[in-house]
């Protein structure tokens, strides 16, 4: 056979330009034999032939012998050194110009040949983007995607396998963005609908649309179309969980979209994720514990959208609801998890909290919690505190939660050095505290708290929690206004925290702060001034006032505090070094009437001071 193969090599670049029909298409049987029986040798020895160089003569019209190369074309870019070769040999073009023929056999050859040269090869799916080869594609499909026949569904399979190929660019998001804009995904949804008995053909749909299904301007078209009821309808006849694993990746991506959430969920994919999650929570096999995960994690998605979330929740009555419920007991951390996350997503609406604070979430969630305080797991701690923060937003809920013992149960995770777990307990405690007085006050006193929250103060590595931490301190004093707590926070040295926090590039945050050291000023001047001098707040109220681009709040509390800080002689007499007066003095025609009034007497002030 290998003399067989070079002889016919030889003849083909010797009498290609005029060989007869039958000794040409005798030669290209011999490359088909040969590649039959070994590829990867055969493929070497026509690149080495540069025998690629002339098939795209024989490609230029419909004939047996343009069907022959299209088929040696298929068979040798089945390796991977053989598709750049036949892309510089110009093999493209020619090809996706016999697309524009009708006969079934060429059309498939043609198909596969494209396809292999575009699998895994950026350099092959540019060349049949310049040659417009995916629009024919596309085109094709269109047409002809209502034929059921076997012939056509195999035609079908072979233009799907091409665009799941040309689809499948992970460095570059131009040619699926092309695909996109020339309507291939309404094409394919269709074509799913009809032929979703096929497995190959619903196999290669798939894993097109997984390419697609990750751009944001894909999640339109699709939620343009039926494609949430095709893929439920599929996923309930599959039983293998490749299969289902298939579905679930082009499920996630999608499922981020707000209107095909709600497509999902009225496609009655929820049932179908909550019996997958019966059959497998008490299995330890690999394949089960994947799906588990999956399917829960799939459903924790499906409730961010705040549609699908309201109508799963159905006033407390839902289905998913009371399943969830169960979940937090269970022993399976994947169901605690998702169970955590699901109460944190339903607790995104006030009635929804309030309903579920009234109905005992709280005690399930302090049970779940108190599991995982000694060597707990860190992502059940975080969903966990997510929902009891979500829970204390209602101005109702926050007496109820803290007689409850929430409070004592988040300060157990004090001593976790994971900062999303740090970040939430801050949260949680933030919230519970708003307007709490006596909570507030407790809280504010408990030293190893404010000596944490100090320490956390400069986490610059994790400027969530160091935020936090902040906004907690402030609130402490803020809601208790209690002389106990600020001296508890001037000893444990977060005076200079506040200050800082008060040239914060957030607005709240900087009022926050300012409206604390008022009340320190005005409560303990005389513990706190020696903090207050060393953290430069004079210099610091300053330049806020100066500053054109301060909120009208922030000069209105900066002012303020200045008459506030008055009364001790070393920040008094700070403030008569630096120009003030002519600061203040321009407030007075501010805009806000507020903050003019307030510079007004502020002026006065400054005036019998000095």
């Amino acid at each position: 056979m290998a003399d067989n193969l070079s002889d016919a090599l030889k003849k083909l670049k010797l009498t290609a330009a005029d060989s007869t029909v039958d000794s040409l298409e005798g030669c290209l049987d011999c490359l088909l034999q040969a590649l039959a029986q070994n590829k990867t040798s055969s493929s070497f020895k026509i690149c080495r032939h540069y025998v690629t160089n002339i098939f795209a003569s024989f490609l230029g019209e419909k004939s047996s012998s343009s069907t022959r190369v299209a088929h040696i074309v298929q068979e040798i870019c089945k390796s991977e050194f053989m598709r750049s070769p036949c892309v510089d040999a110009g093999l493209v073009p020619p090809l996706v110009q016999l697309l524009n023929f009708d006969d079934q056999e060429v059309l498939l050859q043609t198909g596969r040949a494209l396809g292999n040269i575009c699998y895994d090869s950026h350099e092959g799916r540019r060349a049949v983007e310049e040659a417009g080869g995916a629009q024919i594609i596309n085109d094709h499909i269109k047409s002809l995607c209502s034929i059921t026949t076997p012939a056509n569904q195999k035609l079908m399979t072979v233009f799907c396998g091409m665009l799941m190929n040309y689809s499948n660019d992970d460095d570059d998001d131009i040619l699926q963005t092309q695909l996109i804009s020339m309507g291939v995904i309404p094409t394919l949804v269709k074509l799913l609908g009809i032929h979703c008995v096929n497995a190959a053909l619903t196999e290669m749909c798939l894993v097109a649309f997984g390419n697609l299904a990750e751009l944001e301007s894909s999640k339109e078209q699709f939620a343009s179309t039926n494609v949430a009821e095709v893929l439920v309808q599929i996923f309930k006849k599959q039983t293998e969980h490749e299969k289902k694993e298939m579905i679930f990746e082009v499920l996630a991506p999608l499922a981020e979209n707000d209107i095909i959430k709600i497509q999902l969920v009225e496609a009655g994919l929820v049932e179908l994720l909550l019996q997958i999650v019966e059959a497998t929570e008490n299995s330890d096999k690999d394949e089960d514990v994947a799906q588990l995960k999956t399917a829960s994690d799939l459903l924790v998605l499906l409730l961010l959208g705040d549609e699908s979330m309201q109508k799963l929740f159905d006033g407390g009555k839902g289905s998913i609801f009371q399943v969830v419920l169960s979940w937090l007991p269970s022993n399976n951390h994947q169901l605690q998890l998702a169970g955590a996350l699901s109460i944190a997503n339903f607790a995104r609406n006030d009635g929804n909290c309030i309903h579920m604070v009234d109905n005992g979430i709280v005690t399930k969630l302090l049970d779940l919690l108190d599991r995982h305080v000694e060597d707990g797991n860190v992502t059940v701690q975080h969903a966990a505190l997510s929902a009891l923060r979500n829970l204390a937003i209602p101005v109702v809920n926050k007496a109820k939660m803290l007689s409850a013992g929430v409070a004592e149960e988040v300060l157990k995770f004090l001593k976790s050095e994971m900062p999303p777990v740090q970040f939430k307990l801050l949260g949680t405690l933030r919230m519970l505290i708003d307007a709490q007085a006596d909570a507030a006050e407790q809280l504010g006193k408990n030293v190893k708290l404010v000596e944490r929250l100090v320490e956390w103060c400069e986490a610059k590595d994790h400027a969530g929690v160091m935020g936090e931490s902040n906004r907690l301190l402030s609130a402490l004093i803020r809601h208790s206004k209690s002389k106990d707590v600020i001296r508890v926070i001037v000893q444990s040295g977060g005076v200079k925290h506040l200050v800082t926090m008060a040239t914060s590039e957030h607005v709240i945050m900087q009022n926050e702060a300012l409206v604390a050291l008022g009340l320190i000023a005005a409560l303990e001047l005389g513990t706190a001034e020696k903090d207050l001098e060393n953290a430069k707040l004079v210099q610091v109220l300053h330049r806020l006032l100066s500053d054109e681009r301060s909120a009208p709040e922030i000069k209105y509390n900066s002012m303020v505090l200045i008459c506030a800080v008055m009364g001790s002689e070393p920040l008094h007499k700070e403030v008569m070094t630096l120009a003030f007066m002519d600061v203040v003095a321009k407030l007075r025609s501010h805009e806000n009437k507020t903050v003019a009034q307030q510079a007004s007497l502020t002026e006065q002030r400054l005036a019998v001071e000095s």
